[in-house]
């Protein structure tokens, strides 16, 4: 993903005003109140607005006020003090759309994910987000090796068994790997040393590391795994691009899939996935050709500013010519990534892009799944994440079991908060020792 997609997650609470909010919350003998979320980020989608500013009677107890002698006095503990179970605040997500009715009953559910992390906290969120849809399955799973080194892109152990694990739970799951052709690959670098590298890649300085990668997957018994290689090379973000020598990249990609494809064991199919539009370069002269690639792909957001998907649809090198394409290769088409962007929370865009897919049928397509593209973990995009949710919500014959107690009804004029509670940011390795978030309630501080 272009590093314009991605945004730095800011702390809410430094480590030590948590420990301190911690330790007073388990002194005051509360309980009650706290506890370990497992799982707690990602927040629920729905952005939650600022609520008005609090009376005192919305924070403490009721003035007491002496009763009649002999009577007992009123409890002086409101029933809001005793929290629900708590649990993930992103499956918190009132009201819960009907069970989605576009597939017929004896049609097969189209391979789809979402990317919501690339190491193993993604691998954790897939059942939640699975959860807010209503049990609808989540078949794809998709996750980007680094590319800040060779090492990197060899793919560690540490790395990918966690997302082998999840593969091979189940038969029809798919794993999705996006890997770069060239390690400092988000580092600016130049035309000419791109150009340098890929002539390098053609001839053949970088093979071993692809077959390091390669024999990893199979050990790790993922030898089907769809490899997103060298995706959105018409662009300039990556060192992988195309663009400075467009017949040394083909023929850098021929020499990588081969090499792969030499590995003793191996199904890999190999996806081709440019970003839509023109953009640097026409993808179509960085394409391989028809032997080495398995899948076209295109990476889809709504995008630039102000361009309707119609648009979107008939531009030079965007989604029918994807579509055109492919269907003359006779390739199946795939979407890795796609979601909001410039044009915010767009719920036409969100019912444009999920009609295309239903009509067009891919192999698989994958969200992006945080802000500004997400519907889950990004709490900007309300009206979308309602309609993206209600179309796909409950497809399946078997529901996920119910993760959190029926909510109590909420007051007419108030708002409530995610699952009650509010995440503490400890930091990761705290985190892990924990085994989950330390999720504290402050209505009753």
């Amino acid at each position: 993903m272009a590093p314009q997609h991605r945004r730095a997650k800011a702390r809410r609470l430094t480590l030590g005003a948590a420990a301190v909010a911690a330790s007073a919350a388990l002194a005051s003998g509360l309980v009650a109140g706290v506890g370990v979320a497992q799982a707690a980020e990602p927040r629920a989608p729905a952005p939650t607005p600022v609520a008005p500013a609090a009376t005192p009677s919305a924070l403490t107890p009721p003035a007491f006020t002496p009763p009649p002698a002999l009577t007992p006095p009123p409890a002086l503990t409101p029933p809001a003090l005793t929290p629900p179970a708590l649990t993930p605040a992103a499956v918190a997500q009132p009201p819960t759309p009907a069970p989605a009715t576009t597939a017929a009953a004896d049609e097969e559910i189209p391979a789809f994910g979402v990317f919501l992390k690339s190491d193993a906290r993604g691998v954790a969120r897939m059942p939640l987000f699975s959860h807010w849809l209503g049990g609808t399955e989540l078949r794809v799973g998709h996750t980007y090796l680094p590319g800040h080194r060779w090492r990197d892109i060899e793919g560690a152990a540490d790395f990918l068994d966690v997302w082998a694990h999840w593969r091979n739970k189940k038969a029809d799951r798919m794993l999705v790997l996006n890997v770069p052709m060239q390690e400092r690959n988000e580092e600016g670098v130049s035309d000419n040393e791109v150009r340098q590298l890929l002539r390098r890649g053609a001839a053949g300085e970088f093979d071993h590391h692809f077959r390091v990668l390669a024999e990893r997957l199979v050990k790790l018994r993922v030898p089907d795994t769809v490899i997103v290689l060298g995706w959105e090379m018409n662009g300039t973000t990556y060192t992988h691009r195309c663009g400075p020598d467009p017949e040394a990249w083909k023929k850098y990609w021929n020499r990588i899939v081969a090499t792969m494809r030499s590995v003793p064991g191996q199904k890999f199919r190999f996806d081709f996935t440019p970003s839509r539009g023109q953009d640097a370069v026409p993808w179509t002269k960085c394409y391989p050709g028809d032997d080495t690639v398995d899948v076209i792909g295109m990476d889809s957001y709504d995008q630039p500013n102000g361009m309707s998907f119609d648009q979107q649809v008939k531009e030079p090198y965007g989604l029918q010519h994807h579509v055109d394409f492919a269907k003359a290769h006779g390739k199946p088409i795939s979407y890795p990534e796609w979601g909001l962007f410039r044009n915010g929370d767009n719920p036409e865009y969100m019912r444009r892009m999920l009609a295309w897919m239903n009509e067009h049928r891919p192999l698989y397509n994958t969200l992006t799944d945080y802000c500004p593209h997400g519907v889950w973990q990004c709490g900007a995009n309300p009206k979308s994440s309602h309609l993206y949710r209600s179309t796909l919500f409950g497809r399946t014959d078997q529901a996920a079991p119910p993760l959190t107690p029926t909510p109590k009804p909420t007051p007419p004029g108030t708002t409530p908060s995610p699952a009650d509670c509010t995440p503490l940011d400890l930091g990761s390795w705290v985190e892990e020792w924990l085994g989950g978030k330390l999720c504290l309630r402050f209505d009753w501080w």
